[in-house]
């Protein structure tokens, strides 16, 4: 992988990373992560199924909604294989099911709705207020802060350079120290410009709607990610497109888990531009097991 961590590097490499190949009439094949270690981020898998089934479908019809099933972890080590099915193509719907393989072996499946674009009445829950980007600390200068309690072992990993750029509103509900309501405010961006192509910036979107989601249902149980005190999975993830949005503009990911129980906690997300207007929501489920400590697993 190269060393350029630049922001215009790391946003080619992430463009790179989602662009699928044509290997077959509905079929694509999703690059790996260079350097990428262990289990592949589930973000990176919905982009590329969106982004594969998208390259099926006319052009004037926008996705305005994903659904996907996690069945396997994803190894960084190997490509993604995608097969289209095209279930339907209406006079203003398109369908279209994907199935996310490696090794022949299915890790991943996504169904995903295509819509001609429409009048219609409209409406939008608020957009909270919340500071403004410029006055938070990013990511990568959070970690600094709190990497006392990062183990030695998973510190190369945390501090990784990811490719969009992200500030949690409330750093200590972000590292698993206040506790308090489920509930995340996180500003993200591509920190360097993108394509115009509408379709670039939903599977950017699509990508970065795992981010925070399933860290949402932690919070008030003061797990930390970082410390190594949680094992948790995506089980099944949803995102619904309403508006034209880029992703080199900030934009605010508002997370809040209205129930968690049965090592398993429910997430559900909305993304509004920085002028206040709601273009995206989610919704995940995800399996939280909280790990016991060394000495408590050896009593």
């Amino acid at each position: 992988m190269s060393d350029d961590n630049s922001p215009e590097s790391l946003v080619a490499g992430l463009l790179h990373l989602l662009d699928v190949e044509r290997v077959g009439d509905d079929a694509f094949r999703g690059r790996r992560k260079p350097g990428g270690v262990g289990r592949v981020y589930g973000g990176q898998v919905i982009a590329q199924a969106l982004a594969s089934a998208e390259r099926t479908v006319d052009p004037d019809r926008e996705v305005h909604s994903l659904h996907a099933y996690f069945l396997r972890g994803g190894s960084e080590d190997h490509e993604i294989d995608f097969a289209i099915a095209r279930d339907f193509d209406g006079g203003s719907f398109s369908n279209r099911r994907v199935v996310a393989s490696q090794q022949g072996r299915p890790i991943l499946n996504l169904t995903a709705s295509f819509h001609k674009r429409e009048p219609g009445v409209s409406h939008a829950m608020e957009m909270p207020v919340v500071p403004q980007p410029e006055d938070l600390l990013n990511e990568a200068q959070l970690r600094e802060k709190y990497i006392a309690m990062v183990p030695p072992e998973m510190r190369a990993l945390i501090s990784q350079f990811r490719a969009l750029e992200v500030k949690p509103v409330n750093p200590a509900a972000w590292a698993g120290l206040s506790g308090g309501e489920p509930r995340l405010e996180t500003w993200f961006r591509a920190p360097a410009p993108l394509p115009d192509d509408p379709r670039v910036h939903r599977a950017v979107l699509a990508y970065a709607t795992d981010y925070s989601l399933l860290g949402t249902c932690t919070v008030p149980h003061k797990l930390s990610w970082m410390s190594g005190a949680v094992q948790g999975a995506s089980l099944d993830h949803a995102v619904w497109f309403h508006d034209d949005f880029r992703v080199d503009d900030w934009l605010l990911y508002v997370t809040d888990s209205p129930w968690a129980g049965r090592a398993r906690g429910f997430n559900r997300g909305r993304i509004y531009t920085r002028d206040g207007r709601l273009m995206a929501e989610s919704a995940q489920e995800g399996l939280i097991r909280v790990r016991k400590k060394k000495d408590e697993a050896e009593g």
